[in-house]
């Protein structure tokens, strides 16, 4: 019997000819992550494990993105912390505010990892660089510094669901879409621990960025990983950012599923996700003309310098709405300073939308967003659950930045295509 695509790199890494959902096996570690959040943590548990060094600095990164800028004195200490143990580490990859941005999109933009990789940070959305071809899987602060000082960790191998997007997308359709409408179908526990495995013609035609926030978004189906196969997309995307040989894996014709999920994304409409599970999946025409207060418009799933492109060019010369509040954060410095090259961010100021930091701080609810009661809020971020970003009551709309975009304009949920512009190229 032949194997996943996750099976394959599992078994590489644990020089084993070959493994077998439920295996439990340990396997050599090409790069790890921590953040602000997780670091201090593990440093504490490297220390007590009597280690004092990360096995090869070179290969772990860490970056400072959950509480930046620092938001009380609670927050600013782990800062702190984390700084103070990156300065032990030397050769470690190390990302500051104002020169860094959102971890899950540094490190892939960094040439940090590469196809066929295995990849492990203390953060769930470390599953999000699966669209390079590579295992990545998001780990607890105690299992990272065990992976810092021996370079390897245990996994038992995890089934694989297939997922195939069928079709071509129509105008204004977004990775974004693709992955909520997959949520939709299969539920925010369709997957516990299980590898998803993304492919079919649809993926075949997106960008990268595009691709990031599908495998993004496998941990809100509970899924240990989410991958898709490296193609030459993916790997000139790579050869922009990396000089290291990257490893192409590719399923086996006789791998072994636990099912096979086909999506027809012909004729889809754009997709946004209800109050208050990423799974309560709607197309735009049930929910358009919802109030929105406030958008937000950024996170590791959607503040690539791609998504802004679409929110600039679907909003032309138009302001936002009287009764929005519209946060621009991009998910890096450097995302900034190409908005900036462009003329995006001269166009969104005076269009009347706040920019910020590239932080995590609207999308886990910690700073720089947070919702009041009852407020209704329609972000490009990953996660709405009751009281995430907020208050209880507050509701949180997930879509994609098209559709954030349109409802900028109108002060309500629109669907981008009633606004009669077309997408720029990614």
């Amino acid at each position: 019997m032949g194997m996943t695509l996750t099976e394959k790199v599992l078994a590489a890494h644990a020089g084993r000819p070959s493994v077998r959902p439920g295996d439990l096996i340990f396997c050599n570690i090409d790069f790890t992550m921590g953040s602000d959040v997780t670091t201090p943590l593990s440093a504490e548990v490297l220390t007590r494990m009597g280690a004092s060094k990360i096995w090869d600095p070179r290969k772990a990164a860490v970056v400072q993105d959950h509480f930046v800028p620092a938001k009380d004195i609670r927050s600013a200490e782990l800062s702190k912390s984390t700084r103070e143990f990156a300065r032990t580490q030397e050769g470690l990859h190390y990302f500051e505010i104002g020169r860094a941005g959102i971890c899950h999109v540094v490190i892939p933009d960094a040439g940090l990892v590469v196809p066929g990789d295995l990849v492990v940070g203390a953060d769930s959305h470390t599953c999000t660089y699966g669209a390079l071809g590579l295992f990545s899987t998001g780990v607890g602060s105690t299992d990272l510094a065990a992976a810092w000082a021996l370079g390897e960790t245990w996994f038992r191998v995890p089934p694989t669901i297939r997922v195939l997007f069928r079709g071509t997308p129509g105008p204004f359709i977004m990775g974004k879409d693709l992955v909520l409408k997959m949520l939709g179908e299969i539920g925010v526990e369709g997957a516990l621990y299980q590898s998803l495995e993304f492919g079919g013609e649809a993926i075949a035609g997106l960008s990268m960025p595009d691709r990031l926030t599908i495998t993004n978004m496998a941990i809100e189906a509970g899924a240990k990983n989410g991958i898709m196969e490296a193609d030459e997309t993916t790997l000139a995307w790579v050869r922009a950012r990396s000089d290291r040989t990257p490893v192409v894996y590719r399923a086996d014709p006789d791998a072994e599923y636990v099912r096979t999920v086909e999506i027809d994304v012909e004729g889809m409409e754009p997709q946004v996700a209800a109050p208050f599970r990423p799974d309560n999946v709607h197309p735009i025409s049930e929910l358009a003309g919802t109030k929105v207060d406030q958008l937000f418009c950024g996170s590791c799933t959607n503040g690539r310098i791609e998504d802004y492109r679409v929110i600039a060019g679907i909003m032309g010369k138009r302001k936002v709405h009287p009764d929005v509040r519209m946060l621009i954060l991009p998910a890096s410095h450097a995302t900034t300073e190409q908005m900036a090259r462009e003329g995006i961010l001269q166009q969104l100021l005076e269009a009347g939308a706040e920019v910020g930091p590239s932080t995590c701080g609207p999308c886990i609810g910690g700073h720089m967003g947070v919702l009041g009661s009852g407020e209704v809020g329609l972000y490009t971020s990953n996660r709405n659950f009751v009281g995430r970003v907020g208050a209880r009551d507050a509701r949180v709309y997930l879509s994609s930045p098209a559709v954030a975009a349109a409802t900028a304009i109108t002060g309500v949920i629109t669907d981008p295509r009633e606004i009669g512009v077309e997408l720029p190229p990614s």
